[in-house]
């Protein structure tokens, strides 16, 4: 049962294709505020889900900031 809820594995070297998927991932599976706590937009279980620690796992593998990976986020890049 641990390895279904364990995350998943950022691969290394960071492609262009898991570099996008990363970006879409922490867009997509944001913070939500909920009156008991964050939940996570898209799969509204507690954040940070299992999708969002990928894309911020990956986008720091391939050198982001966590700056930069809020500019991603927000889509303003």
């Amino acid at each position: 049962m641990s390895a279904v809820l364990a995350d998943f594995p950022v691969l290394t070297p960071v492609t262009d294709e898991d570099l996008a998927l990363a970006a879409r991932a922490v867009r997509v599976h944001a913070p939500e505020p909920w009156p008991h706590g964050l939940l996570c937009r898209s799969e509204r279980v507690p954040y940070p889900c299992r999708l969002a620690r990928w894309g911020h796992a990956t986008l720091e593998a391939a050198g982001f900031t966590m700056q930069q990976a809020e500019t991603i986020k927000d889509g303003t890049r």
